[in-house]
């Protein structure tokens, strides 16, 4: 911290404990009148996590002036001597994250007419992400913008080869859909990657106001696009659609075409080939959950939530490879 230039030197430093454990640990630092939050990953340190957390830093220092809502990069270190791991400083967020409530806190609970402010800052901050000036912002080589599209599909399933241990009804005919397709027009971007109500904070009261996104492991430079459909994908499209789906209450929250149209609007990028962005999302997300569920199944993982992702993988299957069929793309 000293050697970064962080502010408090000399001052004693505390430490709280706020979340992690099998995922990635976050804790409270404080030095004098200063708190941040640091971000390392598990104790058990999986391949290739060090890289990664030095990837977010990377990313949140680049959002750096923008008016993107992130917490800002304070200062990262490599040297995983210090620690056990790879980790960074960044500000600390007062603020909630619906993943963490048990539905919408106060005011939103008891005024249905505060509620739509929630989806319009969920869309509008990756709308201000798409718009970021990635390659001013030092993230040149994060990612591999060029052949995105095409190399998507022969990756995730690359993936998956690494623990399938099960058929996926509907996840070839998704992929059969995709492969040597490619969005009319796509234009590179910073991505968060997983992006969703979990993976950002509010700020405390009304209006809805969101404070920062945050957990960028995925965050990579592709097509934004696809953050906007890992919103939409099971985003409730009419009245009838309404019931909660997850982890969120849908009641009050402006349709799936409102939420399109807004991010069109601001991000200034064409929407019409969504359906596209979904099923990729959908293929995606249900490789991503199978890697959870397969660790789960051998034993290797003791979180219990990840036995649900066995029935999830096969609806996201079973869903993109629906669209797949039916849309008019």
């Amino acid at each position: 911290m000293d050697a970064q230039g962080i502010p408090g030197r000399g001052e004693p430093i505390t430490t709280r404990f706020i979340s992690g454990g099998a995922s990635n640990e976050i804790f409270e630092i404080g030095r004098g009148e200063h708190r941040w939050a640091l971000r390392r990953p598990p104790r058990k340190v999986p391949p290739g996590r060090n890289e990664t957390m030095m990837r977010e830093y990377r990313i949140l220092a680049a959002l750096a002036g923008t008016d993107v809502p992130h917490a800002r990069a304070v200062g990262g270190c490599e040297d995983t001597s210090v620690l056990g791991a790879a980790f960074y400083l960044m500000d600390f967020v007062d603020g909630w994250s619906p993943i963490s409530e048990p539905g919408w806190p106060e005011p939103f609970a008891s005024d249905p007419d505060a509620r739509p402010g929630l989806a319009h800052e969920l869309v509008d901050a990756i709308a201000k992400l798409s718009r970021v000036d990635w390659k001013a912002g030092g993230l040149e080589g994060l990612g591999r913008p060029e052949g995105f599209h095409e190399r998507q599909v022969d990756r995730w399933y690359a993936h998956l080869d690494r623990f399938k241990f099960r058929d996926i009804p509907g996840l070839d005919e998704a992929a059969g859909w995709l492969r040597g397709r490619t969005p009319r027009s796509y234009e590179p971007g910073i991505m968060h990657g997983d992006y969703q109500f979990a993976n950002v904070m509010f700020h405390h009261g009304a209006p809805a106001r969101m404070a920062a996104i945050v957990d960028w492991e995925m965050g990579t430079v592709g097509d934004p696009l696809l953050d906007l459909a890992w919103v939409v994908m099971n985003w409730p499209a009419g009245e009838a659609d309404r019931p909660s789906v997850g982890y969120v209450n849908y009641e009050g929250l402006p349709l799936r075409d409102e939420l399109l149209e807004r991010y069109a609007t601001m991000s200034g990028r064409d929407v019409d080939e969504i359906d596209y962005y979904v099923i990729l999302a959908r293929f995606k997300l249900a490789i991503v959950l199978e890697g959870g569920y397969a660790r789960y199944v051998s034993g290797g993982a003791d979180n219990p939530r990840m036995e649900a992702f066995g029935r999830v993988v096969l609806d996201l299957a079973r869903d993109a490879a629906h669209l797949a069929q039916t849309t008019k793309l």
